[in-house]
């Protein structure tokens, strides 16, 4: 029993839970943004339960998307479904449960927000299959990402969302697709023999120039937000830690090796944090 439960914590990935922050830190800065603060306590509470159970979901049906691909790859082959310790069935049923879940706790919110989570569902439940049919499943992994942040413009505000939550929207799906384009960096070669799509092929030799210039554009469309918002001097600290980081990345994949591009698609968690605690120590302070 406790075997089969340390197998579906990895297959959700809580050992793993870079992937709940990447989510989180754009789900933060939309909240307060939209409450120019910090938000109602119940409303932090669901989004914060709800992108722990999005992302763990979003794992469990990409595991059972990628089956017969992971144990084909040699980052993946060891995980649980790749590596026949938990079945299909149990994956989808995992997906199941933990989106049922998030969906539940949606229901706690305003009919809006009710409305536009069943989009967010929609989204994580297709994203997995998407590099069979094209090479941009990275902008289909940023737009479910970036979905929790009209969701919670409209959680706290009650109204659709105005032109900084489709901004923020936008910056968060081109973040995602650069540092998601550095991960993929890391499978390239394994996802061409197997025949699998990407941005880090499409992009190819261009890689690093295309990701700079996404990260350039989801820096101004920050910048544009805070001054849109008419954010002070702790917003833009963080917004230039964004920047320094963002700096620090291109170095880091600057060979495109794998362990490189790994660890600047694992620094982006800094990123994110450095603007969440810039614009909440300017609401703070």
């Amino acid at each position: 029993m406790m075997d089969k439960l340390r197998h579906y914590v990895r297959l959700v990935r809580l050992d793993r839970p870079i992937g709940i922050y990447l989510l989180l830190w754009p789900t933060l800065w939309a909240l307060w943004f939209a409450a120019e603060g910090v938000p109602d306590f119940t409303i932090l509470l669901v989004f914060v339960a709800g992108v722990v159970l999005m992302r763990s979901a979003g794992c469990a049906i990409n595991d059972y998307a990628d089956r017969d691909v992971d144990p084909h790859v040699a980052r993946t082959k060891t995980r649980p479904l790749a590596a026949g310790f938990i079945t299909p069935k149990e994956a989808l049923g995992v997906f199941a449960v933990l989106g049922l879940l998030a969906f539940l706790l949606a229901l706690l919110l305003n009919g809006l927000t009710i409305a536009l989570s069943l989009v967010a569902v929609l989204l994580a439940a297709t994203y997995p299959f998407m590099k069979r049919f094209h090479h941009l499943p990275q902008v289909h992994l940023g737009a479910a990402f970036a979905w929790a942040i009209p969701m919670a413009f409209t959680a706290v505000t009650g109204v659709m969302p105005p032109l900084v939550a489709w901004l923020l929207f936008a910056a968060t799906v081109l973040w995602t697709t650069a540092y998601d384009t550095m991960y993929a960096m890391c499978d390239r070669e394994d996802d061409l023999k197997i025949g699998v799509k990407s941005t880090a092929i499409l992009f190819g030799q261009h890689d690093r120039v295309i990701i700079g210039v996404l990260q350039v554009l989801t820096l101004v469309l920050l910048a544009v937000v805070g001054w849109l918002s008419a954010r002070g001097n702790w917003y833009w600290l963080g917004w230039a830690a964004a920047v320094g980081f963002s700096l620090y990345q291109q170095w880091l994949i600057r060979w495109r090796e794998p362990l490189p591009s790994l660890q600047a698609f694992l620094n982006n968690y800094w990123l994110g944090m450095c603007v969440f605690v810039g614009l909440a120590a300017d609401y703070a302070l």
